[in-house]
């Protein structure tokens, strides 16, 4: 089984589970400003509704590119993070990766469409 984590925008959330290029199951949520806290609650709600286990993920792809610096940030450091705990290869969308052998895991890295907006905007009088 593929976990595929889609964090395209501030407002939406998109976890699937796919088997040869089939999507068998998604959930699509809205997560303003709170995609950190519910990205894998809905990973778990996903495995468990299709009595899939954290073991029967065999690779993750990641949305590598996109708008909103703070959702595919966490998007890409949650797949890098479950692909290094369960020793399975991490890939972008288009199944491409920067693969570091010493460590012996693959890591996917963000491709922003423009500069990180990240502090509270300054009143320019």
């Amino acid at each position: 089984m593929e976990l595929i984590i889609n964090t395209p925008d501030q407002e939406k959330v998109v976890v699937s589970a796919a088997d040869k290029g089939k999507v068998l199951d998604k959930q699509e949520f809205k997560a303003k400003y709170e995609q950190a806290e519910k990205l894998l609650p809905n990973i778990d709600k996903l495995l468990k509704i299709n009595n899939f286990k954290l073991t029967d993920i065999k690779n993750i792809k990641v949305n590598d590119k996109g708008e909103s610096f703070s959702a595919l940030r966490i998007g890409i450091a949650t797949a890098n993070a479950l692909g290094y705990a369960l020793n399975i290869p991490v890939t972008n969308l288009k199944g491409e990766s920067e693969e570091f052998k010493k460590y012996k895991f693959n890591l996917v890295k963000p491709k922003y469409n423009k500069k990180p907006n990240i502090t509270t905007p300054t009143n320019q009088d």
